[in-house]
């Protein structure tokens, strides 16, 4: 079910009446709607998926419970590495096997033969990457006592399987979102407008700006070789600020959609078109990936020695890289982390012994340039991402550089669409220190004029929408 579907439409207000109906004193019933109208959301893709997100909460709130009730070291140790051994293993299988296999086979010149490999036939579940991690840095944060693992098995389900993030994010600590399941939730009517606003938001960056910037993204990039090289930069850049208002409008449906039963999900981006550094950029794009990356890899491994400038070199490097590999297995994927964090740690380098400024730092450039000065890496990193493998980011990439002439550069721009992609950036900037655009208008604007912009924007969704498109992090 996706958030952009009229399916969906019918799902959220009947699982709000429900969910409301029970009254707000009754936190069991309404966790167990939750509970049902999450495995229902879920299971409409593949019920199958059902049990193996079912096994990985049942696996972690007992390892959990496990590694509280115990005081031998070595069994909590054992418990943990059970839990991050079940998570890391089924995102593996799942994830990974195959690639490893085939670059094993191929390696080896395994493809044929007696001793060839065979690949596993494995759709790969929906969300996977985002509940694994969630649940896994439960264990991690119970064993290392940063929290106390709940005893409430109805409240960690429904944790782990929240529906307005279950398949793609915001990836929630359980500090944040696990307590919540246990307070009461009152009706908000001021709560539940604003969730309405930001769903609104949410879905005209996604299906106005990203399914129709998709449309010229997909032309460009399913025949390369065809375009010029300005016609491939436009598709480039088209392709980041597809990903933004695909991811981004996914996350503000899903932070809006939580509001409207009385949750607070983490904000997931802060406007990275901004951003005035590579490092910058990771603090504003996938806020929760970042965060928990930071905490659960590159902090451990800085945490024996942390003035030791290799010893952080070397963390943002595995860090980095680990967080494209998270993004899917292809080289593609594993090349844009490496790269990201080769500029990490570029940009951090002082320019010499004498002068401590880095090459990214305010006085080498005038802080105004500075986002244009980061978009030139970011745009490089959105050929990777959107390649289907190292031999067409080359082709690409050499097309552009060779500066071919691009005839058919006026076929792929829309000067409407242009107009809309203006209107968000302007209206995001504009609005920069609020959570988003479209946030308290009841404070700066009267009831008629707040409603003439709702249904304009409603009629630009129903009448301006691009041909539908899967949420791009679906895949991951």
């Amino acid at each position: 079910m996706l958030f952009n579907s009229f399916s969906f439409g019918l799902f959220l207000p009947i699982t709000l009446l429900l969910y409301w109906a029970v009254g707000f004193k009754r936190i069991k019933a309404q966790n167990a709607i939750l509970l049902i109208a999450s495995y229902y959301f879920y299971g409409l893709w593949d019920w199958r998926f059902l049990l193996l997100i079912i096994a990985s909460s049942l696996v972690d709130y007992f390892a959990a419970l496990a590694i509280k009730g115990s005081d031998d070291d070595n069994r909590r140790k054992l418990y943990l590495y059970s839990s991050i051994l079940w998570n890391l293993g089924v995102l593996f299988l799942f994830k990974y096997y195959n690639f490893f296999i085939d670059e094993f086979a191929l390696l080896f010149n395994m493809h044929q033969g007696e001793y060839a490999f065979s690949s596993l036939n494995l759709i790969l579940p929906i969300g996977l990457s985002f509940y694994t991690f969630q649940t896994m840095s439960y264990t991690i944060d119970v064993y290392k006592n940063r929290i106390a693992p709940t005893n409430n098995l109805l409240n960690f389900l429904c944790f782990v399987g929240f529906f307005p993030q279950l398949v793609a994010g915001p990836i929630e600590k359980a500090s944040d979102l696990l307590p919540q399941f246990s307070k009461k939730r009152s009706f908000d009517q001021e709560e539940v407008k604003d969730g309405l606003r930001q769903i609104l938001w949410g879905l005209f960056k996604k299906m106005v700006i990203a399914d129709n910037a998709a449309y010229i993204v997909n032309m460009v990039y399913a025949s390369p070789e065809n375009y010029g090289s300005l016609s491939l930069l436009y598709a480039s850049i088209l392709f980041f600020f597809q990903i933004y208002g695909d991811f981004s409008g996914y996350s503000d449906i899903a932070i809006g959609s939580a509001k409207l039963f009385g949750f607070k999900l983490s904000k997931n981006f802060n406007i990275p078109y901004l951003a005035k550094s590579v490092t910058d950029f990771w603090q504003r794009w996938h806020i929760t990936l970042t965060r928990w990356f930071t905490d659960y890899v590159y902090f451990p491994i800085i945490q024996k020695n942390l003035r030791s400038t290799f010893r952080r070199n070397v963390a943002i490097f595995f860090t980095m890289g680990l967080i494209g590999f998270w993004h899917g297995a292809n080289w593609t994927f594993v090349m844009f982390g490496i790269f990201q964090g080769f500029l990490i740690i570029l940009e951090r380098a002082p320019l010499s012994k004498e002068r401590k400024s880095s090459l990214f730092h305010k006085s080498i450039f005038p802080k105004i340039l500075l986002p244009f000065f980061s978009f030139i890496p970011i745009t490089i990193s959105s050929i990777l991402f959107r390649s289907e493998n190292i031999g067409e980011v080359n082709t690409i990439l050499k097309r552009i550089f060779s500066f071919i002439p691009s005839e058919n550069l006026s076929l792929l721009i829309d000067k409407r669409f242009l107009l809309f992609l203006f209107i968000m950036i302007a209206l995001e900037v504009i609005t920069r220190f609020k959570n988003y655009p479209l946030a308290h208008l009841d404070k700066y604007l009267n009831q008629p004029m707040r409603w003439i912009i709702y249904y304009i924007f409603i009629f630009l969704i129903f009448q301006y929408a691009g041909p539908k498109e899967d949420f791009i992090y679906f895949q991951f």
